[in-house]
């Protein structure tokens, strides 16, 4: 089945956290999606760096997008939540924007984890993401 962009990004539209912050799904296949965000003054921290919140933000609508792709190809399942996740920090971003690139570690009919590399827009590594989802068996 194919993937709708557009069914896509209307169906996060709901995420006002997420589009409050500017994030913008960028592409998404069964391999990988993309999403981005500007860096904008209201992403700093009181050290005038981005704030963790934000860069986790990001990774975990990459996930989350992820995640969905069977629910929003129509295939017969639930919306998957997170379950747990882990984020490691490993530098401060310095370019314009960030970009989160999810790709799926392993799929199961309840269990699936995800890892979310995030980068800045002059190829610094920012964040690395494991996002373990759970999804209610479809009745």
């Amino acid at each position: 089945m194919s993937i709708d962009l557009e069914k896509i990004r209307a169906f996060f539209a709901n995420d006002r956290f997420a589009a409050s912050a500017g994030i913008h799904i960028d592409s998404a296949t069964e391999d990988e999606v993309r999403c981005s965000m500007p860096v904008t003054p209201e992403h700093l921290n009181a050290a005038g760096t981005v704030q963790g919140g934000a860069i986790f933000t990001l990774a975990d609508l990459a996930f989350a997008v992820h995640a969905n792709l069977p629910l929003l190809r129509g295939e017969n399942t639930s919306i998957t939540t997170g379950q747990s996740n882990s984020i490691s920090y490993l530098t401060v971003p310095r370019g314009a924007y960030l970009i989160a690139r999810s790709t799926c570690l392993a799929r199961g009919r309840n269990i699936c984890v995800f890892r979310v590399e995030v980068h800045d827009d002059l190829g610094n590594f920012i964040a690395d993401m494991r996002g373990n989802g759970f999804t209610k068996t479809a009745r």
